[in-house]
């Protein structure tokens, strides 16, 4: 059985689902929040630190960081800091870490972040000039509400309707009547390479 963790954009009603599992892979799913409208992305075996992930405000671009052995003998090291294009994971700033403390960021606005990273980016994924601002301003945390019983994540979607997931499945509650939204769990790792759009440079 898998698990959902969503991380919505702010200000256009879009959300990135982190759907974890079976055993150490993560599975993006761009879905957007009016129509339910589900679009499948990067596969990834590793681990990505949920809360230290963030969409944008047009919900346009994804900062995370990830976990991955593989890589330890690498340039990237074992643990590494990037901004893609969601759903897909393809690097377009990497930040390489050299371990699992002090990565991600949040965005401030859809070209602002502020990051945890002390280190420059790596050689091959550079921060594009003009194109990627940095604030030292610490935002805010997300808005949340108290978790409902028996559940693994709950919000709200941009038409203030309680959204929340158990294992694999989503669920929407409006007037207290509950409607499933999707349900993840026959999904199996099939890692596809990101279309072109998503590996276009900032």
């Amino acid at each position: 059985m898998g698990r959902l963790f969503i991380i919505p954009a702010r200000d256009v009603p879009v959300a990135v689902i982190l759907r974890r599992g079976p055993s150490h892979w993560y599975h993006l799913i761009l879905w957007e929040t009016e129509g339910d409208h589900f679009t499948h992305g990067a596969w990834f075996k590793g681990r990505i630190y949920e809360d230290e992930c963030d969409l944008s405000p047009d919900g346009k671009l994804f900062v995370y960081a990830v976990h991955q052995g593989s890589r330890s003998g690498s340039s990237f090291t074992h643990a590494w800091t990037a901004i893609s294009r969601p759903p897909w994971l393809h690097a377009l700033v990497l930040w390489p870490q050299g371990t699992t403390y002090g990565g991600g960021g949040r965005f401030t606005a859809p070209r602002t972040l502020w990051g945890r990273s002390s280190k420059g980016t790596h050689p091959d994924f550079p921060v594009p000039k003009n194109r990627l601002h940095f604030t030292d301003e610490v935002p805010a945390a997300r808005s949340c509400i108290e978790a409902m019983p028996g559940t693994d994540w709950s919000g709200y979607d941009h038409q203030g309707h309680m959204v929340y997931s158990r294992g694999d499945m989503l669920f929407r509650q409006v007037k207290n009547n509950e409607t499933i939204l999707a349900d993840f769990s026959n999904l199996k790792p099939k890692p596809e390479p990101a279309p072109e759009w998503a590996t276009r440079p900032l």
